[in-house]
């Protein structure tokens, strides 16, 4: 693996082989299933079928489990075990090196294909891993700053380039988002002070190794806590984690010491469990390309999406309404050079590395997809990056599996504050924001996002949203009336024009007053602060657009 790593695969048929030990069966069908659609709650959590009823997401066939009569079958055809399965994908992943077992599954009329996925003996890993180096253990918290209400000490930069601290200062750090982490292991999370208020809180949810299928995660590979750390550190004065409220669900689907497509099911199972549960990002500092078996490696073309099991996982988790970021890749300065999937994946928030000077890091992969989207779709810091290293202590990381989780965290504070919005929005706010939204090119993509200005975006939708429930019979109102500090206009155009208010007193004095050009037939909001220094009393909105024109009474 590369952590950020690089891998992939499309299902490959190929005669059973001894090298072989696990194999991908792909199902027909699900008949015989228990489970109806009409009564979802059978294999989907309360919280996932409330986040598809609020964002119109359909319960379709592909949400429940593959059928059991199936799987019966099947463990009945030799010296086997079934160790996973996929109800997106409608796949059963086993183990056996009894090839005789293979033949007569291959006999069975619901069985569409099978294909080696693994080989018997994993061997040690030789692809170069992301650089993670220590820091003396000290700190200091010179960049504190009196209207920031965090004292983020190391992390300071990573955040605000970002301009993170505007969603922390509002009070959203993430509190009721839920995010998954996807990686090779949490090494010593249970004991580090960087995670105690994570653990004292109680916001590790939930935790599951896909590799070997238990629920500890905290005695393998310390890759995945220091991505984890990057959100959820809390250590004030010292570090401070991008969204340190959320809360926290730990997958282990990557095994450090080989690198076979069995990986990229075990991501396809991990989101299919995220899904279940509810969960509402997935942080992924993984990625796909090269396999120590070459038979399995990705071509460049095969980056189009949908092209390998792990974009097409990627691609359906964002289907179902979760937001799926994604590291965009360390092959920059190398032969491959473009980014990895699950990179490429349909509307997954790819993230490229810069350092806070905003330099982009060499080995940043580059875009755009093999299908011509753009991407990375964004940067944050991968270079130079602060994070609890595998001793515990602060230290530096280079890799773009560092700057997916700084900017995964920012959002998840966005959408805390912007609930009402589903995951396409969110990341489209996210993109607009960056400061080359205009002017995307393929080793930055948009650019880096600006959280004051996504903020900014998603208060003037959520606004002209409630604009649209409340004209419903006029065409404009000031809400709320009576008004206390501030009051808004909600309004109508029924002519292009130009569009004057003012706010009056019962002297006819002029207390505030704006203009702007409408357009017929679209909604506009417009903001009336800082009313707290008037008298209380009676005050008239007068507005005028061509021969448009009327007076609101106002009380305050």
């Amino acid at each position: 693996m590369k952590y950020f790593v690089v891998a992939a695969l499309l299902l490959l048929s190929f005669d059973a082989q001894s090298q072989y030990s696990r194999y991908v069966l792909e199902l027909t069908d699900k008949k015989g299933t228990k489970h109806t659609l009409s009564a979802p709650q059978s294999f989907l959590s309360p919280e996932s079928i409330d986040r598809k009823k609020r964002f119109n997401i359909a319960i379709d066939s592909a949400d429940m489990p593959v059928s059991a009569i199936y799987v019966d079958s099947i463990s009945k055809m030799g010296n086997l075990q079934i160790i996973g399965s996929s109800k997106w994908m409608n796949l059963l992943l086993i183990q056996t090196t009894d090839a005789a077992a293979i033949q007569k599954i291959n006999t069975l009329g619901f069985i569409k294909k099978q294909s080696p996925i693994a080989n018997s003996i994993p061997k040690p890993n030789q692809i170069e891993k992301d650089q993670i180096l220590t820091l003396p253990n000290q700190f200091y918290a010179t960049e504190k700053t009196s209207e920031n209400s965090i004292n983020y000490g190391k992390s300071q930069s990573q955040i605000a380039i970002h301009n993170g601290a505007y969603l922390h200062d509002k009070g959203l750090k993430g509190s009721g988002i839920k995010i998954a982490v996807f990686d090779a292991g949490f090494f010593k999370y249970l004991s580090y002070d960087a995670f105690d208020s994570l653990r004292r809180r109680e916001k590790i949810k939930y935790t599951w190794d896909f590799v070997s299928n238990h629920r500890f995660v905290d005695e393998d590979d310390a890759h995945g806590m220091s991505c984890l750390s990057i959100m959820a550190a809390n250590l004030p004065g010292r570090f401070v984690g991008s969204s340190p409220d959320a809360e926290y669900y730990l997958f282990r689907t990557e095994n450090a010491r080989s690198e076979y497509p069995i990986e990229e099911v075990n991501w396809l199972m991990a989101a299919e469990r995220a899904d279940s549960i509810g969960v509402d990002i997935i942080s992924s500092s993984l990625g796909y390309t090269t396999f120590d078996d070459k038979i399995f490696d990705h071509s460049y073309s095969d980056l189009n999406g949908t092209g390998t099991i792990v974009s097409k996982a990627a691609s359906m988790a964002v289907s179902r309404g979760m937001i799926v970021c994604s590291s965009a890749g360390n092959e920059g300065d190398d032969p491959w050079k473009y980014i990895s999937a699950p990179a490429d994946g349909k509307n997954v928030l790819a993230v490229g590395a810069i350092n806070t000077s905003n330099q982009i890091a060499p080995f940043s992969g580059f875009g755009p997809s093999a299908d011509g989207r753009t991407k990375p779709d964004v940067v944050s810091v991968g270079f130079n990056t602060q994070l609890i290293a595998s001793d515990g202590n602060i230290g530096l990381g280079n890799g773009t599996s560092f700057s997916n989780p700084n900017i995964a965290g920012l959002i998840a504070c966005l959408w805390q504050g912007f609930p009402e919005f589903n995951n396409l929005e969110i990341i489209q706010a996210i993109k607009q924001s960056s400061d080359q939204y205009l002017n995307p090119d393929n080793r930055r993509g948009y650019g880096i996002p600006n959280m004051q200005l996504a903020y900014e975006d998603l208060s003037k939708q959520r606004d002209i949203r409630n604009a649209k429930k409340i004209l419903i019979e006029k065409n404009i109102v000031v809400y709320p009336n009576p008004i206390n500090d501030h009051c808004k206009i909600a309004y109508k155009a029924l002519q292009d024009g130009n569009f004057q208010w003012k706010l009056i007193n019962l002297n006819g004095q002029s207390i505030r007053s704006d203009e702007q050009k409408v357009k017929s037939n679209q909604y506009y909001v417009f903001d009336i602060k800082n009313l707290s220094t008037i008298p209380k009393g009676t005050y008239f909105l007068s507005y005028i657009n061509g021969a448009e024109k009327g007076i609101i009474k106002i009380i305050k």
